[in-house]
């Protein structure tokens, strides 16, 4: 039985929703893919915050239009996934991995804002470190020269110690 109308146009609003709050589309072919293997993609994706969505081709055009990846209506044949996330690396990151070790997910492109993407950009974007990557790299940064300072403060103290404890030994 298909689905009514209204779940159609529910469909349609979920989708449209999900690509304006998305910034990083990238869809794929799953043909192949057992039960057990699409649970073990959507977990990756849901580990690194992204999401995979199955639909039908015509809802997702549907869905598609009025957002900033309307340009991606093309991609949109055979059995299409849809993996989506706020991290701009996040949905390509977790599908190229699960990609490598499953031959059955084709990476067919994506998009990223109105920047549309091949399936090669797609790889590129995956080898991207993620948000909270380069967060913690810039924390670091900023870390590290109160740290030094803290260490350079110390040294003088760390000498006159050392001073007055080898002229106690020597008395």
């Amino acid at each position: 039985m298909g689905m009514s109308r209204a779940q159609k146009e529910q469909e349609i609003k979920d989708l449209n929703t999900r690509f304006e709050e998305s910034e990083v589309v990238v869809l794929t072919h799953y043909s192949g893919l057992t039960v057990k293997q699409m649970a073990d993609l959507r977990a990756k994706l849901r580990e690194e915050g992204a999401t995979f969505k199955v639909t039908k081709n015509t809802l997702a055009k549907r869905a598609l239009k009025g957002t900033k990846y309307e340009q991606l209506e093309n991609m949109f044949t055979g059995p299409t996934g849809v993996a989506t996330s706020q991290d701009p690396v996040a949905a390509a990151k977790a599908a190229q991995a699960f990609a490598k070790e499953n031959d059955k997910l084709i990476i067919l492109g994506g998009a990223m804002g109105e920047i549309i993407l091949d399936a090669d950009a797609v790889k590129q974007l995956a080898s991207l470190p993620s948000l909270d990557e380069l967060r913690s790299k810039i924390v670091g940064l900023l870390v590290a020269p109160a740290t030094q300072v803290a260490r350079v403060l110390q040294a003088p103290a760390q000498a006159m110690v050392g001073v007055t404890k080898a002229y106690s030994e020597k008395a």
